[in-house]
């Protein structure tokens, strides 16, 4: 039987996120360099980025389960910078800006919700590391 050619027409649309007050978070993720969109009151709120078309979204849930394993990863070209300037404004970093053993430069923090970010710049390695798998 001949293997059909996978349609491969995917991609991000957004990843949304709990949390339990959604102003706070939105305050938060606005100070962090995202652009909101919607305002869905108390239960919602989604983003952009100034780059790309992918979005990023708050719902409102009574409890965040933590800790949890999920990090959220947001490229920066000026890595060191930027954290810098959050770090001015008050921002409180758990570790970096650090050069990783997988070949990217990243600075960890949590939103008002304990959710992890981690702020990163990953060059050619971000998509093309040395031990990428060959694809057709």
């Amino acid at each position: 039987m001949a293997r059909r050619e996978k349609d491969r027409t995917i991609r991000l649309n957004q990843v949304t996120i709990p949390v339990t007050d959604v102003q706070l978070s939105a305050d938060f993720y606005d100070r962090l360099g995202l652009i909101q969109i919607v305002d869905g009151g108390p239960d919602y709120a989604r983003f952009e980025f100034p780059e790309g078309d992918s979005t990023f979204s708050l719902h409102r849930v009574d409890t965040v389960v933590a800790p949890n394993d999920v990090t959220v990863y947001f490229e920066c070209a000026d890595l060191d910078r930027r954290v810098a300037d959050l770090q001015s404004s008050g921002f409180v970093f758990k570790s970096g800006p650090e050069d990783m053993r997988w070949m990217w430069r990243e600075a960890r923090l949590l939103d008002p919700d304990g959710n992890e970010i981690c702020l990163f710049y990953g060059g050619k390695n971000r998509l093309n590391p040395p031990w990428r798998l060959e694809t057709p």
